[in-house]
């Protein structure tokens, strides 16, 4: 694998170069990381298995310490590919609360934000291409 980011890189066993793929990835890939699997009827709905986690869809908490809490995304950090769900939180020794991060691919969408219309038009697309071959 090349140090300089490339698409084209197809597999590797070996952990460490998994990681630096992850690690010089660019934003937009990185973006891809961010994807959990959706809930039984939202993935009916949108004919769609996972997607990208935005602030403010409502994801339930599947693995760790906090499994079973569903919240509200509050921020999404792309570079740490990490999210942040409200409810989901630890107490500092100064008594503060701070959100807790998680990865994406911990949690299932069981509400998805809906002001943007282009979301899950690819989607729409790409069933359209496949009823039609």
């Amino acid at each position: 694998m090349k140090s300089v980011f490339s698409m084209n890189w197809l597999r590797s066993i070996q952990p460490r170069k998994q990681r630096k793929f992850r690690h010089n990835a660019p934003a937009h890939i990185r973006g891809r990381f961010l994807s959990a699997p959706l809930s039984k009827d939202l993935k009916k709905k949108y004919n769609v298995n996972a997607v990208r986690v935005r602030a403010g869809d409502t994801v339930t908490v599947l693995r760790g310490q906090f499994k079973g809490k569903s919240g509200a995304v509050d921020r999404v950090d792309v570079s740490r590919e990490k999210i942040y769900v409200v409810g989901v939180e630890t107490i500092k020794k100064d008594g503060a609360k701070s959100l807790y991060p998680i990865h994406a691919s911990n949690v299932v969408v069981t509400a998805v934000v809906s002001d943007d219309k282009k979301r899950f038009n690819v989607s729409a697309a790409k069933k359209e291409t496949k009823e039609s071959n």
